[in-house]
């Protein structure tokens, strides 16, 4: 989906041949085809316009509307620079947490697959300093249940192990360095633990993602973002892919950002673009 003319000058100009036919529906023979959606105002290469901030979630709503009504299998998102959108006057944190207001559903969970590694998030996008306040027994409990779902019916492991991470440095330090996993995550994972979910932790993020470590785990739960994903990106770096858990669609994305700088240069590394569109073929076939 996009702008045929944008995408078409765009090839054009790496000497890439560019003819898709339009979009027929769902009943189109067409291996690739073009799903148009035009722009509201010109388009240069890493020069961001606010205009054009409503077509971006145009094509959002479209594929996620074509999504949910099962006339596409699965949506790819690229990467969106959110403060342009959110200078054209609309509240926009990112495509999960856009995703889920728009299906209404009151829980997503961030899962990056890269490698052997599946990382997920109990928090997103978030201040540090919020981050705290944000883990809840309630919440770390739904997020920990739709992670074990998903990894059950989308990518079929049908007794997932779950590794849990502390908040704090050492996981609290027996309450010496925060008293998180004592009050919060430690009786949810015990809790899970006696329903029979194979989920386990609080453990030290910082010896959590060692190999030793790792080998006991489907999946490892970090509690904020930059306490996950340096860790799957240093592994995995534009070969890893973005999946959204808990939608009632299938969604998968890169795992980098917009990369401004190096937009119309030719330079851009697709790998991670690639892995996306694989993965959502393979969670299609699986659903």
């Amino acid at each position: 989906m996009g702008d045929r003319d944008v995408i078409a000058s765009r090839a054009h100009s790496r000497a890439i041949p560019f003819d898709p036919p339009d979009y027929s529906g769902p009943s189109g023979t067409a291996p690739v085809s073009l799903l148009h959606c035009p722009v509201a105002a010109p388009v240069q290469p890493g020069r961001l316009d606010a205009a054009n901030a409503r077509h971006v979630l145009a094509l959002i709503d479209r594929a996620l509307d074509g999504c949910v009504a099962r006339e596409f299998a699965a949506m790819v998102t690229a990467p969106v620079q959110k403060s342009t959108i959110n200078e054209a006057g609309i509240a926009f944190t990112g495509h999960t947490e856009y995703l889920a207001a728009r299906t209404g559903t009151a829980r997503v969970v961030m899962l990056l697959v890269g490698g052997t590694l599946r990382v997920a998030l109990a928090t997103t996008h978030l201040p540090l300093a919020e981050v705290s306040r944000a883990i809840t027994r309630a919440g770390l409990e739904e997020t920990l249940r739709i992670l074990e779902r998903d990894l059950r019916e989308r990518f079929h492991i049908a007794a997932p192990r779950i590794l849990v991470a502390g908040l704090n440095p050492h996981a609290g330090e027996a309450g010496h360095l925060g008293r998180e996993e004592i009050d919060v995550i430690a009786p949810v994972v015990e809790a899970l633990a006696r329903e029979g979910m194979r989920v386990s932790g609080p453990y030290p993020a910082d010896t959590l993602f060692t190999p030793r470590a790792l080998e006991s785990g489907d999946a490892v739960l970090a509690m904020f973002h930059d306490q996950g994903l340096p860790v799957l990106k240093h592994a995995a770096f534009g070969e890893a892919v973005n999946v959204t858990l808990g939608l009632p669609v299938i969604r998968t994305s890169v795992d980098h950002g917009t990369a401004l700088d190096r937009a119309g240069a030719g330079e851009v590394d697709r790998g991670s673009l690639l892995a996306a569109i694989a993965l959502a073929f393979d969670l299609a076939q699986i659903a």
